[in-house]
């Protein structure tokens, strides 16, 4: 297929912060199929969020597991897409079916006696802070969300936007940010990190698409500090300058998989997410017709994020690192006695009407974000069967 480019608008709209430690957690196209992108003018300021809408689907907000500062509110639905015709990331990672390396490297397959064969490299010129080169050996399409980490290479780096990969593809170039500021050295290829940062890194990654941002936030913790919360707040559990301590003292580059791997710092990742973990498990035990197929997530009596898929399998293939990320978040946040209601919660889903923009692969997949005031929104759907694969939401404090 050839390329195709079209422009219109329309209206619809802890610091190295801590991913966990390697302990903890340790578990773009070729020019032939580059994406059609539509794009928009400069967003301005838009209206708040919409309050009271209907919820996508049949998707219905349970009431929420809370723990210091963190409440997650289940997301349910009687659907239950079936999902298991996709890999994951780090699914393809571990079983060598996907292969990412830095751009300029040579890839090798194996042929079926064994013997390595060189894929075609068609992107020259060396290794990329903010590129990539990915393959997909597998006879199944591959998810890819904004914010999952890959190991290795010259830099940790992670995926800078939903996408899906067909199957069986050639080398496609992979637009990256980097989260370990200070190496460039290594092998040209990457494994599985079973990582996704923290939501104010990832937002700096996908919203923003900001290297320097993204450094930010994994060197500092959070976008969001007590000085710009509405209400009393105290100190968050683990400070700026507990993260600087670590960076200078544990890890010889702002690492973000391995700032957090040893100390305190993980020692808090680790209970809290025990604690949280649990309170959910009980929580959606009793389920009968509804599954759950995502989250809502409040830091305070503010709600921030969700991440919804199309079915129960592919939403409990990424919660454990999605849960891990999410209390990262909450350890280098103020924290608040306020606790968000499940009201505050359901507002927070309703589809935005703002601003949109639009990148898809023909029979593949379809990319959409849409902006409306502080409220990002994006959508990844499988085509051809216009699947809703992953949707998230994010009240962008950056």
């Amino acid at each position: 297929m050839q390329r195709a480019r079209e422009t219109s608008w329309k209206l619809t709209g802890f610091a190295g912060a801590v991913t966990m430690m390697a302990a903890l957690l340790l578990s773009s196209m070729s020019a032939a199929q580059a994406p059609i992108r539509v794009l928009y003018p400069a967003p301005g300021v838009g209206p708040a969020a919409p309050r009271g809408g209907a919820l996508p689907g049949d998707w219905r907000v349970a009431e929420g597991v809370s723990y210091e500062n963190l409440t997650v509110f289940p997301v349910l639905s009687r659907t239950d897409a079936r999902t298991a015709g996709f890999i994951t990331l780090d699914e393809g990672l571990s079983s060598g079916q996907v292969i990412v390396a830095e751009s300029g490297a040579e890839i090798l397959r194996r042929s079926r006696d064994g013997r390595p064969v060189p894929l075609p490299q068609t992107y020259s010129g060396g290794a990329s802070v903010n590129r990539l080169v990915l393959v997909n050996r597998s006879s199944k399409p591959l998810v890819l969300l904004a914010g999952e980490l890959v190991s290795g290479g010259k830099q940790d780096r992670v995926i800078g936007k939903d996408r899906i990969i067909a199957p069986n593809s050639e080398p496609v170039p992979l637009d990256v940010f980097c989260v370990e500021h200070g190496r460039w050295t290594g092998a040209a290829n990457f494994a599985e990190a079973k990582i996704i940062v923290h939501p104010s890194v990832r937002e700096n990654a996908a919203v923003e698409k900001d290297q320097n941002k993204v450094w930010a936030a994994v060197r500092e913790g959070s976008n969001v500090k007590a000085g710009g919360m509405s209400s009393p707040a105290a100190a968050p559990a683990v400070s700026a300058d507990a993260v600087a301590g670590v960076i200078a003292n544990e890890a010889r580059s702002e690492a973000y998989q391995k700032v957090y791997s040893q100390g305190r710092i993980g020692q808090s990742v680790e209970t809290f997410t025990a604690e949280i973990e649990r309170r959910f498990a009980r929580a959606t035990s009793g389920l009968k017709d509804e599954r759950v197929v995502g989250v809502v997530i409040a830091y305070g009596g503010e709600v921030a994020w969700s991440d919804a898929f199309a079915g129960s399998d592919l939403f409990a293939k990424y919660w454990p690192k999605l849960l891990r990320s999410y209390v990262v978040e909450a350890l280098a946040r103020p924290r608040t006695q306020e606790r968000a209601t499940l009201d505050d919660a359901r507002d927070f889903l309703a589809p935005l009407t703002g601003r949109e923009q639009v990148e898809s692969e023909p029979g593949v997949y379809r990319w959409r974000q849409i902006t409306q005031g502080r409220y990002s929104e994006i959508q990844l759907d499988a085509l051809p069967k216009e699947m809703m694969l992953h949707r998230v939401k994010i009240q962008r404090t950056s």
